[in-house]
Formats: structure tokens, sequence, C-alpha cells
């Protein structure tokens, strides 16, 4: 083994997925498997023995399920975890569980005639990997702290309805991938019933993004919901793209519509953040305002860029928390970014600016 090589476990109950897994990451000059486990028990003696960089880990397993098993792991002994997921609406629902409880990002179980999309899936994983690599995991909060937390976060939310904005001709557009549903949900929970419209742009396969939708809606003041076609953008309103499909807006008179477009994947992402971006833009211009959040790659760079070059107001989530800097990174870069602020304050800074533009 080459020193700097990324050392990956791989936990999983099916021997034949755990040596297709082995199989396309070994086959990265830049990963070596130095493992695999078929249940928890087994997983928490190969992390002691082997110390990996990396751990995939499969949701439905014996013994003790994934889910409970991340949570012992990101409490005691923190690790980047890529979790192995089904693409059903149950899987939706157990795999957001694991994104909340600190798992970095989470790839479809591969099938075992996979032979069609190979290429596509070992790109797909790898690179999920070795992005994992760099994450700065952080302990899972107890029960009591992130009770606390909530608490907190009502009584912002308590303290904004008390602002009045002029939310009919404005619109906050946000953008997301790695790390994204946690922190959309912890911006959303900022917003006071009083907010603007919201159109968000997360990337989330078909099953997922409506399963998130309805958990980030029951811990918010505002109404959050998948947006489908024709949707009218209301103040105290998030609309989340659909997984598969791109959002754009549209001026319909004095008012915005979603439009839900099965177009050509962008930046290989659909929906792209720079579809919703760049759509925003062109539609309401000054009267919008613009958030990227962490994510891997470069999609809703250059639609931020478009945002702020069209006068919006635009915000880049910083790189100390984001769970990957790529995308707020190269919005930055391009100079798209009025202000680069960390996660827990772009909610409240979302807020003095519409207060602003209101006053």
């Amino acid at each position: 083994m080459s020193k700097g090589k990324i050392k990956v476990l791989i936990v999983d109950d099916s021997a034949l997925v755990r040596k297709l897994l082995t199989d396309i990451l070994s086959a990265d000059a830049e990963l070596e498997v130095v493992g695999t486990a078929m249940d928890a028990h087994a997983a928490r003696e190969k992390i002691k023995a082997l110390h990996p960089d990396v751990i995939t880990l499969d949701i439905e397993m014996p013994k003790m399920d994934g889910i409970t098993f991340l949570r012992n792991l990101m409490r005691l002994n923190p690790l980047p975890v890529i979790m192995i997921s089904t693409l059903t609406e149950k899987g939706a629902e157990v795999t957001l569980d694991a994104l909340q409880a600190g798992a970095v990002d989470f790839v479809s179980k591969p099938k075992i005639d996979i032979s069609n999309t190979l290429d596509e899936y070992s790109e797909e994983i790898t690179t999920k990997v070795k992005a994992a690599a760099n994450v700065r995991v952080r302990r899972l909060e107890t029960g009591k702290t992130a009770a606390a937390g909530k608490d907190a976060r009502r009584a912002k939310v308590a303290s904004g309805s008390a602002r009045h904005f002029s939310t009919t001709d404005k619109i906050i557009a946000i953008g997301a991938s790695t790390g994204g549903t946690e922190a959309i949900r912890e911006v959303l929970e900022e917003m006071p019933l009083s907010a603007p419209g919201i159109v968000i742009a997360q990337h989330i396969p078909e099953y997922f993004s409506k399963a998130f939708a309805d958990r980030v809606n029951l811990s918010c003041a505002i109404t959050v919901a998948e947006a489908k076609d024709g949707d009218i953008v209301l103040p105290g309103h998030a609309y989340i793209a659909p997984g598969n499909q791109h959002l754009s807006i549209r001026k319909d008179g004095a008012r915005w519509r979603c439009r839900l477009l099965d177009s050509e994947p962008v930046n290989r992402h659909r929906p792209s953040v720079d579809v919703l971006f760049n759509s925003v833009a062109e539609c309401a211009g000054q009267n919008a305002l613009g958030v990227i959040l962490t994510g891997m790659g470069k999609d809703g760079a250059r639609g931020l860029l478009a945002l702020r070059s069209a006068g919006a107001h635009t915000i880049a989530q910083d790189e100390a928390s984001s769970v990957v800097w790529g995308m707020p990174g190269s919005a930055v870069e391009l100079g798209a970014a009025a202000e680069v602020l960390p996660l827990d304050r772009i909610g409240s800074t979302l807020l003095s600016a519409l207060a602003e533009k209101a006053g």
C-alpha cells in the first residue's frame, strides 16, 4: 500500500455486496479496502484494529441495525460514514435518519446485475468516499443537547415573527448537495411565517425528496413541501425540487410559479442548483436572495454569480461549517457571494437582509 491511500472498511451483511464494493473501491488507486464486516459487532472490532478513514455502512443488518450502530459510532468515535441505501420510500426515511445522525452521504445499494451501469455507479461511490475522507465529522448531540438547541431555534423564530417583510415581491433561493439535508433544515427552522417564499434545489434522488420535505416541515414554523409544477410561490412556504426533476420559477403577473423540467441534467445533476438560481436571477433579480450551502462539486456557483450580477443579495456557507466546501467554495472563488457565513448565522442574516430591503 502506498502512503496516503484512503483506508475503507465495508460493513454489509451480504457477501455478494461486500465483494462487489471491494472490487469497485480497490480498483481506484487512491483507495484501499482494509477490511469487511458482516455486522455491527464485527465492524466494531475491525475499526479498533484497522483504523479506517471511511466506512461504508449497510442500513439493514442482523444483530444491530445500521442506524443504531451509526449513532453509537458518532457519539463515541466519530468517523466519516457513507450509507448504502435502498432507493425506496422506506429507504428514504431511514437514510434521512442516518444523515441526521451524522452520516456524510449515501449511495444506492448496488444491484448484483449492475454491469450496465457499473462505470457510473463506480464513479459515484469512489467520488463520495474520497470526499468523505476529508470531512470534519462531529460528535452526535445527546438528546438533551439537541432538545435545548431546538427550543433556542423556536425562540428565534418567535422573535423573527414580529418582523414584517414585503414578501409579495421577495423570494429566497437555496441550493445544496452533500450535507445539505441537515443544513437546509437548520436554515428553514429559523424562518418565521412572515418569510418570503423559498425555493430549494438539493441534490437528492426520487423517493427521497418528498420524505425530506415532509420531515423538515415537521420542525419548521413555515410550510415545507415537495414542489409541484404550477405551484404559486407563497410567503411562509418552502418548495423543494423533486428528485430527478429541475425546479425553476416563472413570472405569472405579480407572482411567481414553480416550473418543473425533465430536461437533461446540468453539471450532471437533476435537480440542478444552477437551473434554479439562473431562473430566479432572470425573473426576480434584485428582489431575490440566494444561498449556496455545503455540497460536493461546482453546481450552483455560476448561478449564484448570476444572482449577484442581477442585484440579489448572495450568501455562501463558510468552509468551517460545511460538510464539503465544494459548491460554496467554488462560488466564493468566482466572487459570487456577497457574504461568507457559518451555517448558524445564515438564517438570521437572511432575515436582517430582508428587513433592510423592506425598509
